[in-house]
C-alpha cells in the first residue's frame, strides 16, 4: 500500500469501510493462527494420550513469553510508526522500523540461547511432572528454543507491515506459516507419519515460522522503494526520540505479556495438582477460548494504525467513531458465543479428544472461560487504544490490575472455596471488575481528554 493510499484510508475513507479493510484481514490472520494452534491440540489429541496433550498445554506459557518481545518491538514500534505517519515524518518511520527489527532479532537470539541452555529447569518451572516431563521437553526444544527466532520475527514483521495500513500483506505472511503448519502436523505427529507426538507439533511449528519469515523478507525486498518499513542496518541508530516512542508503549506491553505468562503458569501449576487429565482438559478449553478471543484481539490490532494516525493528526472524532463501531459489534458477538459455546461444551471438547474424563472436566471448565469474553473484549480494546495513542502507562496499569490484583488472588480464593472448578471463573471475575474501569478510561480518551494521566 502506497503512502497516498494510506492517507486516503486513514483520513478520507468512510470510517466503517476503513475499519473493515483494516480489521478483516487481521481477524482472518488471527483465526488462522488459532486454527493452527487448535490443529496442534487436535492432532496430538488423536493419539488419545493425555500426557502428550498435557505437554502442549504446559509449554503454552513459554510460547506466550514470545509475545513479551513481540509486544516490546512489535506493538511498540508499530504504534510509534503509525503516530509518526500521522505527523507526516516518513523518514523517521524508517529509522523506527529498523531499530525495532534489529532489537527484536537480538532479543530472539538471546531467548533461544537461554531456553536451550536451561531447558530442563524451565520445564520443571512450568509444572511438568514425571509423567509428562519428557514429552514437554521434546515439544519445547523445537517450538520454544529453536523456534524463538522465526516465531518472534514472523509476528514483529506483521506488526511493522500493518503499521502503515497494509493489513492484507501482514495477514498473508502470518497465514502462510499457519497453513503450512496445519499441513505438516499430521505427518510429524501421527503414527501414519513420523510418529513424533508432541515433539512433531513443535517441529512443524518451527518450520512453518521459518517460511513465514521468508515471505516477509521477500515482500520487503520487492516493495523496498514503496514502503516506509525498512530493515536496512544503516538505518539502525540509538536516536533518543525513536527509542522513547517505541519503549514508551513497548515496555508496558511487554510487561503486560509477562504478567499474562505468570498468570498462566500459576494456573497450570494449580491444575497440575489434579493430574494430567485435568491439565489436558484445561489446555483444550484454553485453545477453544482462543478462537473468539483472537477475533477480538485481531480486530483491535487491525484498527490500531487507524487510531494512532488519527490521534496524532488531531482527528479525535474519527478515532472515536472507529472504536465504537468495532466495540459494539464484537461485544454482541461474544455474548452469543458464550451462550452457544456453553450449551455445546461437551461436544466442543469431544472434538479434540475422546477420553471421557478429559471431556467431562473440559465441558465444566469451558463455561467460566467463555463468559469472561464479553468483558475481556472491552478491556483488551481499551488497552489497544492506550497502546495506539502512546499511553503505555495506562496499559501497564490494566495488566497489573488484571493479573496481580484481581485474577491470581481470585484463582487462589476460588480454588480454595470450590476446589478445581472454582478457579475456572477467576478470569471472568477479574474481567468484570476491570471492565468498569475500562469503560470510564476509554470514554475519557475518546472524548478528547489527555491520554497521559490516569
Amino acid at each position: 500500500m502506497s503512502e497516498r493510499s494510506n492517507t486516503e484510508l486513514f483520513e478520507q475513507a468512510k470510517v466503517s469501510t476503513a475499519v473493515v479493510r483494516l480489521a478483516i484481514p487481521t481477524i482472518i490472520s488471527s483465526l488462522v493462527m488459532v486454527i493452527y494452534n487448535l490443529a496442534d491440540t487436535y492432532f496430538v489429541g488423536l493419539l488419545d494420550d493425555p500426557v502428550q496433550t498435557a505437554a502442549v498445554t504446559l509449554a503454552a506459557p513459554a510460547l506466550l513469553a514470545f509475545n513479551a518481545i513481540n509486544n516490546l518491538f512489535g506493538v511498540g514500534t508499530s504504534s510509534a510508526m503509525s503516530r509518526l505517519l500521522g505527523k507526516g515524518e516518513p523518514e523517521k518511520v524508517k529509522d523506527c522500523s529498523a531499530f525495532g527489527f534489529y532489537c527484536a532479532l537480538f532479543c530472539a537470539g538471546l531467548f533461544f540461547l537461554l531456553t536451550w541452555a536451561f531447558l530442563n529447569p524451565l520445564v520443571r518451572l512450568l509444572g511438568a511432572d514425571m509423567d509428562n516431563f519428557a514429552a514437554t521437553s521434546a515439544y519445547m526444544r523445537w517450538a520454544v528454543s529453536f523456534g524463538a527466532i522465526p516465531s518472534i520475527l514472523n509476528v514483529v514483521f506483521a506488526y511493522l507491515v500493518r503499521s502503515e495500513g497494509n493489513a492484507i500483506h501482514a495477514s498473508i505472511g502470518t497465514m502462510s506459516g499457519c497453513i503450512l503448519n496445519m499441513i505438516l502436523d499430521p505427518f510429524f505427529i501421527l503414527p501414519m507419519g513420523l510418529n513424533m507426538g508432541a515433539a512433531g507439533a513443535g517441529f512443524a511449528t518451527f518450520l512453518s515460522n521459518c517460511v513465514a519469515c521468508l515471505y516477509f523478507l521477500v515482500l520487503l525486498y520487492i516493495r523496498r522503494s514503496r514502503t516506509c518499513v525498512c530493515i536496512d542496518i544503516r538505518r539502525f541508530s540509538f536516536e533518543k526520540s525513536v527509542i522513547a516512542d517505541i519503549f514508551g508503549v513497548g515496555i508496558p506491553a511487554a510487561v503486560q505479556n509477562l504478567l499474562n505468562v505468570t498468570g498462566m503458569t500459576v494456573f497450570n501449576n494449580f491444575a497440575t495438582v489434579y493430574g494430567s487429565e485435568v491439565v489436558a482438559a484445561m489446555g483444550i478449553v484454553q485453545k477453544i477460548q482462543m478462537v473468539p478471543l483472537q477475533i477480538t484481539l485481531g480486530a483491535t490490532q487491525g484498527i490500531m494504525p487507524f487510531v494512532g494516525y488519527n490521534y496524532a493528526s488531531g482527528n479525535r472524532e474519527r478515532m472515536k467513531e472507529a472504536v465504537m463501531y468495532l466495540l459494539k459489534r464484537t461485544i454482541l458477538m461474544l455474548f452469543f458465543v458464550a451462550v452457544a459455546g456453553s450449551l455445546a461444551s461437551g461436544s466442543l471438547i469431544g472434538l479434540f479428544i475422546k477420553n471421557e474424563s478429559v471431556v467431562s472436566y473440559g465441558s465444566r471448565f469451558l463455561v467460566g472461560f467463555l463468559f469472561a469474553l464479553p468483558f475481556a473484549c472491552l478491556d483488551y480494546t481499551t488497552v489497544g487504544v492506550f497502546q495506539a495513542v502512546g499511553a503505555g502507562k495506562k496499559s501497564l496499569l490494566f495488566a497489573f490490575l488484571r493479573k496481580i490484583v484481581l485474577e491470581i488472588p481470585a484463582l487462589v480464593l476460588l480454588n480454595y472455596c470450590i476446589p478445581l472448578y472454582g478457579m475456572t471463573y477467576a478470569s471472568m471475575c477479574a474481567e468484570i471488575i476491570l471492565s468498569l474501569l475500562a469503560a470510564k478510561m476509554l470514554w475519557a480518551i475518546l472524548q478528547g481528554k489527555s491520554s497521559k494521566g490516569i
